[in-house]
């Protein structure tokens, strides 16, 4: 056993000096003393460091096929009237949804932006218990309801029981519904009474709507959309031609999914004041696929979007463009990853490790140069006395 404990001695790469050979210095000690600080303020701040997570990010082909894109909106308008606006969307693959209402809510807002009333969008109550027949006169009891078309008819068995029928059957002749004071079914369903109450007055709307993972667009327009001859027409309730929107608005929010940590969209705060007459105001998305996933494993497929934006005045365009706020996205053929982690534990080992070395070794070469200067100058100081 003495034999391996020489051995084991002889591998000893840290020689022991007896204390009576150590020599003392004051330079030595303020080195020290400076040392120790740096290398707490830096252990505090590696610690720290390993603590907090870091973020590592990838690009990579998104190679996901079909599915659905959730859009999240609040969006404020301050001079347009709830009944008068409506949320329409349509994708390159040819699905359309006109006036959506599923998942949408809208708040009446006067000209302060305090909320008046906040309601699910739909239509008012009846007004008139006794609708107008297509013959001209009133339903009487056990007698089938078949409203008029107002000259609209196809046929002679058409029948409109609803305003919105009207305004279709209006659609199909290439006619425009202009005054619906005169329409009974609109009087009836309250339309046109909202719109003389709300006169005035703004709309707050926010809600979600799915559409398909294609390239689309979603509009917030001031009317009623129908789709004819691959043209997107926009029936204007009650208004003449020459009457002007002011379509200012303010985004408080769009996301394209849920939101993500850390991540703030593009536009949400963003605000829009309208100078010019009527006119489109158009945001041009490119829409990133993105999933983030936390340190604790929790994932989050979302989306992020970029941005450009540009309005389209009515004033010189002989289409007519029609008056509205429109988005049209595109989705990226790239994919982001986000994943969260700590550093290792080894990692952090070795920084520190690396930190109290390297200060020590560095101090001991100060040391060292100083110690040895000091000794040289004495030295020659000693000599040029006995000289």
């Amino acid at each position: 056993m003495d034999r391996v404990y020489s051995k084991l001695r002889n591998l000893d790469a840290y020689p022991k000096v007896n204390e009576d050979f150590f020599s003392r210095t004051l330079s030595g000690g303020v080195i020290t003393l400076v040392s120790s600080i740096i290398i707490t303020l830096l252990f505090l701040s590696e610690f720290s460091l390993y603590l907090h997570t870091v973020t590592d990010t990838k690009l990579v082909v998104d190679t996901s096929r079909g599915g659905k894109l959730r859009i999240n909106f609040d969006v404020t308008f301050p001079a347009v009237p709830c009944t008068l606006l409506s949320l329409d969307a349509m994708d390159i693959s040819g699905e359309r949804h006109m006036d959506i209402r599923h998942d949408i809510f809208k708040k009446r807002i006067d000209s302060h932006g305090n909320v008046i009333e906040t309601r699910q969008d739909g239509i008012g109550a009846p007004k008139i218990e006794r609708p107008l027949q297509r013959h001209g006169g009133r339903l009487e009891h056990n007698e089938t309801y078949c409203g008029s078309c107002f000259g609209a008819e196809a046929s002679d068995d058409d029948c409109c029981n609803s305003c919105e029928e009207v305004r279709e059957a209006y659609r199909k002749k290439g006619w425009g519904l202009t005054n619906t004071d005169l329409i009974d079914q609109c009087k009836r369903e309250g339309f046109v009474q909202k719109v003389k109450e709300e006169e005035g007055e703004g709309c707050n709307i926010h809600g979600s709507l799915e559409v398909n993972k294609v390239a689309g667009n979603f509009h917030f327009a001031p009317g009623k959309s129908f789709h004819q001859s691959h043209a997107n027409l926009l029936d204007l309730l009650a208004l003449q031609e020459s009457y002007t929107y002011n379509i200012s608005h303010k985004i408080n929010k769009l996301a394209f999914g849920d939101s993500i940590p850390g991540i703030v969209n593009p536009l949400d705060g963003v605000q829009w004041v309208q100078e010019l007459p009527n006119g489109m105001y158009q945001y041009f998305l490119k829409v990133v696929p993105t999933i983030y996933t936390s340190v604790r494993g929790h994932t989050i497929q979302s989306n992020q979007f970029s941005v450009t934006e540009h309005f389209k005045s009515s004033e010189h365009d002989q289409f007519r463009t029609p008056p509205g706020v429109f988005f049209f996205y595109d989705l990226s053929p790239i994919k982001v990853t986000f994943t969260e982690e700590h550093a290792s534990f080894l990692h952090f080992l070795t920084h520190i490790c690396a930190i109290v070395g390297g200060v020590f070794t560095v101090a001991g070469i100060v040391d060292s140069f100083i110690y040895h200067g000091q000794k040289a100058i004495r030295k020659k100081m000693e000599i040029g006395k006995l000289g």
